[in-house]
């Protein structure tokens, strides 16, 4: 059985034909889009909480938050901004989240995505 890819590799893999066996290899697919919908709304803002983050993702992707939150975390690809803000979920009753950036492994990956898609434009 092949060796697993962890978030970052996953990210700073500049082949995206990705297939989707290999994918459903992975945790799980919900999980695989919400990470890389995490990582996107990232590149576009400099701080967010999962407040933001909830109010882009459909309903489904709301109960794989955390999850892709903690993956990239321990990936190295986001880091805690040591603030906090209460939550705007109604169940939570206003309990603080954490606010989140990108690291500068985060942003080199995100640069190399770029590169790799600016190479493969003008390869077309």
């Amino acid at each position: 059985m092949a060796r697993k890819l962890n978030p970052a590799e996953r990210l700073a893999s500049a082949e995206k034909d990705v297939l989707l066996e290999e994918i459903a290899d992975q945790s799980s697919w919900d999980q695989f889009i919400v990470e890389q919908a995490v990582f996107h709304f990232g590149q576009r803002h400099d701080e967010w909480s999962c407040n933001d983050l909830r109010d882009v993702l459909p309903e489904l992707g709301h109960g794989f938050l955390g999850a892709a939150i903690n993956s990239l975390r321990v990936g190295g690809i986001i880091a805690h901004t040591d603030r906090m803000v209460p939550s705007t979920q109604v169940n939570t009753h206003a309990h603080r989240i954490a606010v989140w950036t990108l690291t500068d492994k985060g942003h080199r990956i995100a640069a190399a995505r770029r590169a790799a898609r600016a190479d493969q434009r003008r390869a077309a």
